[in-house]
């Protein structure tokens, strides 16, 4: 007899969608005959052209990962002193800030979507406040108008952290539109993956070169290298298996709103369950599920540990705040961010992917309410 192995249970936070075997071999068959694996071959500039099509944006620089296309975007705008943000993020969103030399000023949020509160931006903002990097949280757009009024009235660059957003439109336009720039991640995890990847959309095309400057090293021509850059090339893999998930976003997209469309069937109007709404102007991409306790008969930690000892993969997504990091120990104080601090302090994402069985959602709900 067979012994169940202890996975066979276990519902993950997370599991990638997948393009079928034989259509990424059929993907991936002629680079076996060019042996152009990188360095922007005929897959990354087909994936290129394609994504600026789905995302309707008029330019898009692909790379490596979302963390070092944030890196970049930054680089290239050659910013200098301060930079408004938001703690409840991952950690990449601060990180990139610190790491090109920038201090990351927070900024509290709301607790509609939990998203970056503009009417706290402007007492921020002083002498040495270069840009405004906004967070679209769990794919929920941030209140772009009044972010954008204020980066014009106090011209400051705004670069969009859309690596939940992909696919995502803001009164039919789409979210890499709006800013400077928005930087994208396709991690294994996201809607969309090219199991590593990422990229920068951006309205000025001059940026484009600079860019593609940074992600090879700074080099300009076979003798010619221009300043110290990193490596940041999307490899031709990548860029194949883009290609093939891309086929199939608008599938993906769907099936993550029926189990989305579940969970709210089933814990909506609970009393101390608090569920985030999608916006009416807004075309969502069902990235995540969260859920906060708040005043409910349990705590999220309680929750948290009940889910996962009956197997089920959960996240305290984002907890802790960037802003309370043992690396920034002493630099920083969350008290000034009370909204943020409360929403990590309760803040649960359930499990959410295509193939999510509608019983495990219904499993998963009883568990919450009992």
């Amino acid at each position: 007899m067979k012994r169940m192995d202890r996975t066979d249970n276990i519902i993950p936070m997370m599991r990638p969608s997948m393009p079928d075997l034989k259509e990424y071999m059929d993907e991936i068959k002629d680079l076996w005959d060019n042996r152009w694996l990188t360095n922007m071959g005929a897959k990354h500039k087909a994936l290129e052209s394609q994504l600026i099509d789905y995302l309707e944006v008029p330019n898009i620089t692909l790379f490596n990962n979302g963390h070092f296309a944030l890196e970049s975007v930054l680089e290239t705008f050659a910013l200098n002193g301060e930079v408004i943000t938001t703690p409840f993020t991952f950690a990449s969103t601060t990180h990139a800030i610190v790491r090109r030399h920038l201090k990351p000023v927070f900024c509290d949020i709301n607790f509609d979507d939990y998203t970056i509160d503009p009417s706290k931006i402007e007492a921020l903002i002083t002498d040495k406040t270069c840009a405004i990097v906004p967070v679209h949280v769990y794919g929920h757009p941030c209140q772009i108008e009044a972010i954008e009024r204020l980066s014009e009235m106090h011209r400051l660059k705004v670069i969009y952290d859309a690596a939940h957003a992909f696919g995502v439109h803001y009164k039919g336009v789409g979210i890499g539109c709006f800013g400077d720039a928005s930087i994208f991640s396709f991690h294994a995890t996201k809607v969309f993956h090219t199991i590593e990847g990422g990229a920068v959309t951006y309205r000025d095309e001059e940026l484009a070169p600079i860019l593609d400057d940074i992600k090879n090293f700074g080099i300009k021509g076979p003798e010619a290298v221009a300043y110290p850059g990193g490596n940041g090339k999307m490899n031709e893999f990548q860029a194949a298996i883009g290609i093939c998930n891309l086929r199939h976003i608008e599938s993906e997209i769907a099936r993550r709103k029926i189990v989305s469309e579940r969970y709210v069937a089933q814990l909506e109007g609970i009393v101390g369950i608090k569920l985030t709404q999608i916006k009416k102007d807004a075309r969502h991409n069902y990235s995540y599920f969260p859920i906060v306790f708040d005043g409910y008969n349990k705590s999220r930690d309680e929750v948290f540990e009940e889910l996962n000892k009956n197997g089920i993969m959960t996240r305290k997504y984002f907890y802790p705040l960037t802003n309370s990091f043992a690396c920034y120990k002493g630099e920083f104080n969350t008290d000034e961010t009370p909204v943020a601090k409360y929403v990590a302090d309760r803040v649960l994402t359930l499990p959410l992917y295509a193939d999510l069985a509608l019983s495990d959602v219904d499993r998963i709900c009883s568990i919450i309410k009992n």
